[in-house]
């Protein structure tokens, strides 16, 4: 029996390790290295999650209107280690993105650096965006 109930926690605990594996993806994955962008814009909102974190961006167009861009970077721990702290980006900070474009074309890209407007301090996104973390 506690044979059996080792074997059955061992299966379980490999199955969440498998399913947490497939659920992180490579840059190729969903960005195209062919589609450069830079995004200039103010921070909307800033999540500090595992296994990525994301910056919803508002960007102005020529025509005066603003699209709402979501940035890819690394895990809050990366992050850290490249210099940013938890108030690196509050609402209102207007900020520069190098990064690329989702593969689908949506409003989605990862970040390879960004640079702050009020100062022209630049900070890699530690994500997985060729450069990210500072090694071009």
């Amino acid at each position: 029996m506690r044979k059996t109930l080792a074997v059955m926690a061992l299966c379980a605990g490999l199955l969440g390790v498998t399913r947490s594996a497939s659920a992180h993806h490579a840059f190729a994955a969903e960005f195209d290295a062919a589609r450069p962008l830079i995004l200039k814009g103010t921070v909307v909102k800033w999540e500090l999650v595992n296994p990525h974190s994301w910056i919803h961006l508002d960007v102005k167009n020529a025509d005066g209107t603003t699209t709402r861009w979501m940035v890819e970077g690394g895990s809050p721990n990366s992050l850290f280690r490249l210099g940013f702290s938890k108030d690196s980006l509050p609402k209102g900070t207007e900020i520069v993105v190098d990064g690329y474009q989702a593969k689908d074309g949506a409003n989605r890209a990862v970040g390879k650096d960004l640079t702050f407007a009020k100062d022209g301090k630049r900070l890699f996104m530690g994500g997985s965006a060729p450069g990210a973390g500072g090694d071009q």
